[in-house]
């Protein structure tokens, strides 16, 4: 007897393919692309504290609170027409004088630079206008994802090398566990620059080319260890001026003890790092294991429909009602004429 497959589990067999086929790309195809450092960041992070700086109306060393305000903005057009992530950042350093004035050519310090990196190794790509430096090391901006606990060679704007940063443990931000990272820089000569001679112990020289140096007692990271996002952060920066050849810091131009994220950055990143984690979860996890849990219900049930459940076709069944040994009909012989023939 000819049967055929009902529409009801063709249906359950080809929603259960398909989930199991969806779970399958989530989890070896689309999950692994999430793993890409965004194009269309548009962030800026603050960090407030104490220390003393070089007030250039008056030309004295004050002390007071210092605001660090970095803003970073993913160049999109170069990202998409090279495959990196190429992101312009600008840092400026106020005083509270320079604060209220609100334009960035008046702080205290004004930086602007250009990170380009892979988006899946976060690794430093040389091209697209990177400035100021030839960057290096393995973190800046942003770690890795999937942040391991070892040490990470991390990029000092303004050493401008890469500088060790040890794993220290974990620290829980608005919330939200991430993984710390300490280290420090020593004393460094990083330049020179053009001031007064009695700025720097030469009343007989009108100017002179002073040495500029730099150290920071203590960097602090905390990093989201699936993105590498960056969600609080303490550094305590010394920038000096010495003399020619000179052993001691005789200017300073700033000595900052821990500048960190303010509670509205800290809760920011940490927004952030959790929305991330979130998508990552999702995409990762939760989705591709109910589809496959439902898939393989749908597929099974589907199949089992297939094999024991199909209907008859009209023409078979018309068959299967037929009595058994039903054939053509023959018409029987009248009786007597034969015989009436033959008596003829």
């Amino acid at each position: 007897m000819r049967k055929t497959a009902s529409p009801l589990s063709l249906t359950l067999l080809g929603s259960g393919v398909f989930l199991l086929v969806l779970a399958a790309m989530l989890t070896w195809y689309v999950e692994p692309r999430t793993k890409r450092t965004p194009v269309d960041v548009d962030v800026t992070t603050v960090l407030t504290g104490t220390g003393r700086y070089f007030e250039t109306e008056d030309l004295e060393t004050r002390k007071g609170r210092l605001t660090i305000t970095r803003h970073v903005l993913g160049d999109v057009a170069d990202s998409e027409r090279t495959g990196r992530a190429v992101w312009d950042v600008s840092t400026t350093i106020d005083t509270p004088r320079t604060l209220r004035l609100k334009d960035p050519r008046k702080a205290l310090l004004w930086t602007t630079g250009r990170w380009v990196a892979d988006r899946r190794t976060n690794e430093p790509v040389h091209c697209c206008g990177e400035s100021p430096a030839r960057y290096e090391g393995e973190a800046y901006l942003k770690f890795p994802f999937d942040v391991q606990r070892r040490t990470y060679r991390w990029w000092d704007d303004t050493l401008r090398e890469a500088v060790p940063l040890r794993y220290s443990g974990t620290q829980r931000v608005a919330g939200y566990r991430g993984y710390v990272f300490t280290g420090s820089v020593p004393a460094a000569r990083t330049g020179t620059r053009q001031v007064p001679g009695r700025f720097v112990d030469r009343p007989r020289q009108p100017q002179i080319q002073a040495e500029e140096w730099y150290a920071n007692a203590g960097i602090r990271l905390v990093v989201d260890p699936l993105s590498g996002r960056i969600i609080d952060s303490v550094t305590s920066p010394r920038r000096t001026l010495r003399p020619p050849g000179g052993q001691r810091d005789v200017v300073t131009l700033l000595d900052a003890r821990r500048l960190r994220f303010t509670p509205a950055t800290r809760r920011a990143q940490a927004a952030r790092a959790e929305a991330d984690a979130t998508k990552r979860e999702l995409i990762g996890e939760t989705v591709p294991q109910w589809a496959a849990r439902a898939g393989g219900v749908l597929a099974l049930a589907g199949a089992v429909l297939v094999a024991i459940g199909r209907r008859p076709r009209p023409e078979a069944a018309r068959r299967a009602d037929e009595p058994e040994g039903a054939g053509p009909e023959f018409a029987a012989p009248v009786p007597g004429r034969d015989e009436e023939r033959g008596a003829h």
